[in-house]
């Protein structure tokens, strides 16, 4: 670990967005998973959220460029228990979902707790998925075509999100709690040290200034 990369961690973990997220309902193309997770990291998501589609899904590692790293993803069995651990965190749900109500997807304040649900080409948003929401939003289209691939949609109201952030200055200092923030830094530099003292119950050790394990 030198100290330029864990200078560089440290940065970019201190920019990460807590309460922005995603939720993939049912997304069955590894490539568009992959490429959504790819996205969350460009815009400081956290941690994302995925139900797998009954087949089950892997990630596409030519388009995930080792996204995993640096995203940390929760599974949930259902719908229904994905919205109930998002709303237990504070979480307001917006789907992006075509309805006759839906709204502009910029004119929604993202500056608050949100998590957008995103479904499967073709079939979209599950009707579970829609009941979850607080609301809908649409991306506008002047074309032929009714939808944009999943991926280029998540782009278009992940990075919407991060301009109404940086304008509300949420990128300026770490919003983590400080013990998670260490937490984190430390999987991040030294992921399977730490795998191993997770798996014995050990503490991670403190780091130094310079990302090395200090002694004593």
């Amino acid at each position: 670990m030198t100290p330029e990369r864990f200078r560089r961690l440290r940065e970019v973990l201190a920019r990460r967005q807590p309460d922005l997220t995603v939720l993939m309902d049912g997304v069955h193309k590894s490539h568009n998973f992959s490429a959504i997770l790819r996205n969350c990291d460009a815009v400081g998501v956290l941690e994302a959220h995925v139900v797998p589609p009954d087949e089950g899904l892997d990630l596409h590692h030519g388009t995930s460029a080792g996204t995993t790293k640096w995203v940390w993803v929760r599974r949930h069995e259902t719908v229904a228990a994905a919205g109930r651990h998002l709303r237990g965190r504070g979480f307001r749900i917006v789907a992006a979902h075509p309805s006759d109500d839906a709204a502009d997807y910029r004119e929604v304040d993202y500056t608050a707790p949100v998590a957008l649900v995103l479904g499967a080409e073709l079939a979209g948003v599950s009707p579970e998925g829609l009941a979850l929401a607080d609301r809908c939003v649409r991306i506008p289209m002047r074309g032929m075509v009714h939808s944009l691939n999943v991926s280029v949609a998540a782009s278009l109201l992940l990075f919407e999100a991060q301009r109404q952030r940086e304008a509300a200055e949420m990128y300026g200092a770490s919003r983590l709690p400080p013990d998670e923030f260490e937490r984190r830094l430390f999987e991040w530099a030294y992921p399977s040290l730490a795998a191993k003292r997770r798996l014995a119950g050990r503490p991670y050790p403190r780091l130094a200034e310079d990302g090395q394990i200090a002694r004593g």
